[in-house]
């Protein structure tokens, strides 16, 4: 028993450290492609960043400290609760920047000839800082108090310097982890995120059937042929985070509602692994279904991995820019009477009119 104990802990912690590699090299290639290619500079591509940079910090920090933690080392209540505590944040740090790329679909397609006048980069920019924000209040929510040590005291399952074998179920209340955070900050803004997408595919289908456009306007289908090639790759990093963080939210409502339930000890450190491997398969998602993404990829990657001289990237209109107005397209349509042009004499005369020029016409000769 004690063996298959220490072969089950080794495999994982096996896994956790090819997830972690994985993890911080994708991630930093991300917004090393982010830096190198213009066109990736807008304000999807910010939210895309601040998703990369929680990601990069799972690998180099969380698995890390799941490691430790797995290893059930005696600690400090308070030290093994910060460490707790810093998963949660980037938890929930990637979730809400999942929540702002979807909003930022949304506008982009429910306006997109006043989308650059409404989302401005510094609005993005705010609005990352608010989702770090409040990832660190729902996530630093536990170190002021509603976490396990008061049940450990009443238990008597604590020492008085308050050392204790630090697990993640010793520090964090699942009552927390339950109603605070999967029932009010995950579950909620998946559910929203899934509406706001069925919504983005709704509006792209409508205008991509709407015969004002297939028939004579190229450039609204090209721009919502792109916004539904993009939205369909987002959303895949949806229903992967979505795959990947359910599995142990739903493993702690089983011990919150059902702590006589058996619960099989191999599907914990499965469901802690998916979380954390969450966090290496944006990156590829991006490499495999962003044109943009892939070629920044490769010119990394054979510039600075393999050593050879590449050609600088091409600067990319972004094809994402402000859809053309149909109304101002038809104006200027090839039906509208055109003016007819007079370049000025340089010698400064009025040019002749009509019947000047037939009266100056050379007589025939006799």
């Amino acid at each position: 028993m004690l063996g298959a104990a220490l072969s089950t802990q080794s495999v994982y912690i096996g896994m956790e450290v090819i997830i972690a590699v994985a993890s911080v090299i994708g991630n930093v290639m991300v917004v090393w492609a982010v830096k190198i290619n213009r066109s990736l500079r807008d304000t999807t591509f910010c939210f895309i960043v601040s998703l990369a940079l929680a990601d990069i910090a799972v690998g180099a920090l969380v698995i890390p400290l799941a490691i430790t933690i797995s290893i059930g080392l005696q600690t400090h209540f308070y030290s093994c609760l910060l460490v707790a505590c810093t998963m949660l944040v980037l938890t929930q740090s990637s979730i809400l920047a999942l929540l702002a790329i979807a909003i930022d679909r949304y506008l982009r397609v429910k306006i997109p000839t006043r989308y650059k006048q409404v989302v401005t980069t510094r609005r993005a920019g705010l609005a990352v800082v608010i989702c770090w924000t409040v990832a660190f209040i729902v996530g630093l929510t536990p170190m002021l108090g509603w976490n396990n040590l008061s049940h450990l005291q009443q238990n008597s399952s604590i020492s008085s310097d308050l050392v204790i074998t630090c697990q993640f179920e010793n520090v964090i209340s699942m009552d927390y982890m339950v109603y605070f955070n999967f029932f009010g900050w995950v579950l909620p803004p998946l559910l929203l995120m899934l509406g706001i997408y069925a919504e983005i595919f709704y509006m792209i289908h409508k205008q991509l059937n709407n015969k004002k456009f297939t028939t004579s306007h190229t450039d609204p289908n090209k721009y919502y042929d792109k916004e539904l090639n993009l939205a369909k790759s987002l959303a895949l990093v949806l229903f992967l985070f979505a795959i990947c963080w359910l599995p142990l939210h739903i493993f702690n409502c089983i011990t919150l509602f059902c702590p006589e339930c058996q619960k099989p000890i191999v599907l914990l450190p499965i469901a802690i692994s998916l979380t954390h491997g969450n966090s290496a398969v944006n990156p590829i998602v991006y490499a495999f279904r962003i044109k943009r993404f892939r070629t920044a990829f490769r010119k990394i990657w054979q510039q600075y991995f393999c050593c050879k001289d590449t050609p600088p990237l091409e600067i990319q209109h972004s094809d994402r820019k402000v859809m053309p107005n149909p109304e101002s397209q038809q104006a200027a349509s090839p039906q509208a009477p055109q003016k007819k042009i007079i370049t000025p004499d340089p010698t400064g005369q009025q040019p002749p009119s009509p019947e000047q020029q037939q009266d100056q016409r050379p007589e025939p000769p006799q």
